[in-house]
């Protein structure tokens, strides 16, 4: 199924800026605000951006954006119609403003999109820009579920959550997730084990967890290798860990998942 990008890029308003599009945006807008804010009417609502705030529209809906004097708003913006767009955009609900993490990851996508749009039309690689383009689109639709859908926490504990997923195999302090979330360690702390129900090591015990048994089934890495790459520092630790939560060591566990004998 094809999508076609009909612009993608970044803007950066100092002065006061105004574009409305009252018969109805004839595409898909995906707006992403990465500084200062702005004033946005669209589905019969008026909306303060911020940000951190992803501005979702379908076609036709009317929309107004408005920089006021005096204000500075920086955005990433794209623009897309085709079949997989409407697909893309039918699977699950897709709220007008959604506040999300201004992940480097999800901003990278964004940004190598721009540049193959750059190219000279005969330098464009179709086929490369179609897989960024859906990237980019499958990572904001998890990231507006998780955040919206699936888990009822505050937007700060959505930050430490991603922080962790991110770094537990590769370590942290607990200092580094209360400054990603901008708060006090103790505040973190607190916060995080009452919205999770579990506390900031035991998630990421989780996640190299998770991460490990990922590598056990579609790797054939050693397990001291596994338990190395995962964070758990030593194989010791790693079957101690893994047998107290799955009930079995890594080994056998491993020899089960792939029908081998015990």
């Amino acid at each position: 199924m094809k999508t076609n990008i009909l612009f993608c890029g970044y803007s950066y308003h100092t002065q006061r800026y105004h574009s409305q599009y009252k018969t109805g945006f004839p595409a898909y807008l995906l707006r992403l605000q990465t500084e200062g804010s702005c004033e946005v009417v669209a589905r019969g609502q008026k909306k303060t951006i911020e940000k951190g705030d992803l501005l979702l529209i379908k076609p036709g809906d009317h929309y107004e954006l408005l920089v006021p004097e005096g204000s500075n708003s920086a955005d990433y913006h794209l623009s897309i119609e085709g079949d997989w767009a409407d697909e893309w955009w039918d699977r699950s609900p897709k709220p007008l403003v959604s506040r999300i993490e201004l992940d480097e990851k999800l901003l990278s996508l964004w940004r190598y999109i721009m540049i193959e749009k750059r190219r000279p039309a005969l330098s464009q690689h179709e086929e490369l820009t179609g897989h960024l383009l859906r990237a980019l689109c499958l990572t904001i639709e998890r990231m507006v579920h998780e955040t919206v859908h699936t888990y009822q926490h505050p937007y700060p504990v959505i930050r430490m959550m991603r922080y962790i997923e991110e770094y537990a195999t590769t370590g942290f302090k607990i200092e580094d997730v209360a400054q990603h979330a901008g708060l006090s360690v103790s505040r973190t702390v607190h916060l995080f084990k009452s919205s999770v129900g579990s506390t900031i090591m035991e998630y990421a015990q989780e996640v190299r967890l998770s991460a490990a048994i990922e590598r056990m089934k579609y790797t054939s890495l050693t397990l001291d290798q596994i338990a190395i790459d995962c964070g758990f520092g030593s194989y010791p630790y790693f079957h101690k860990v893994f047998k107290k939560r799955y009930g079995v060591p890594p080994g056998q566990y491993r020899r089960k998942d792939k029908g081998l004998p015990h």
